[in-house]
């Protein structure tokens, strides 16, 4: 073989082997096992803008996160500005950001995501349910492991909060795994 062949060997067994290991850290257990098609259509020019995260399914990469807000704008190439801000420790913790960006699926009435934050590595972003007004949205993806229910008011009040539990909970979303995210 080739030195450049055992090079592209190494190289592609070592990037297969990091993304196994990113997988597997930031696996929950599966807490729906039959995720829902996305209910309605999404506006995305209405998606658009600064959403906090009221609960969540952990997960590794939001480990000892508060403060959680996502912000979604619209890139001159036609894909969607994905930035992701935590508080690490509490709400008054050192910030961390992600930046990515991310894609409407084909013929999944713009519903349904494939987002970035590594490289050419999409995962899967479902809008599954989403109020009206879009002043909340349910995401997940299909393996059940995830869920993010999202706010435009970092806190809901106690009637909205109770209902998107429900609504999570009828989406077939154990509850006892929901995570409530605290915010300033």
């Amino acid at each position: 073989m080739s030195p450049r062949k055992i090079l592209f060997a190494a190289l592609l067994g070592t990037a297969t082997l990091g993304l196994s290991a990113c997988a597997t850290l930031s696996r929950g257990p599966v807490g729906n096992t039959a995720v829902p098609q996305p209910a309605k259509p999404l506006e995305l020019a209405r998606y658009l803008g600064l959403w906090h995260e009221f609960a969540r399914y952990e997960n590794g990469f939001e480990k000892d996160c508060e403060a959680v807000t996502a912000t979604y704008s619209q890139r001159d190439d036609g894909m969607i500005a994905v930035r992701n801000s935590c508080r690490k420790g509490g709400i008054d913790g050192a910030e961390k950001i992600a930046n990515g960006k991310a894609k409407i699926v084909p013929d999944s009435r713009s519903a349904k995501l494939k987002v970035s934050f590594f490289g050419p590595f999409y995962g899967d972003y479902w809008v599954l349910d989403h109020a009206d007004d879009y002043s909340w949205s349910i995401v997940g993806e299909p393996s059940g492991r995830f869920l993010w229910i999202l706010t435009r008011a970092a806190h809901p009040d106690p009637a909205q909060a109770k209902a998107l539990m429900q609504r999570a909970r009828a989406l077939g979303y154990d509850e006892q795994l929901i995570r409530l995210t605290r915010q300033p």
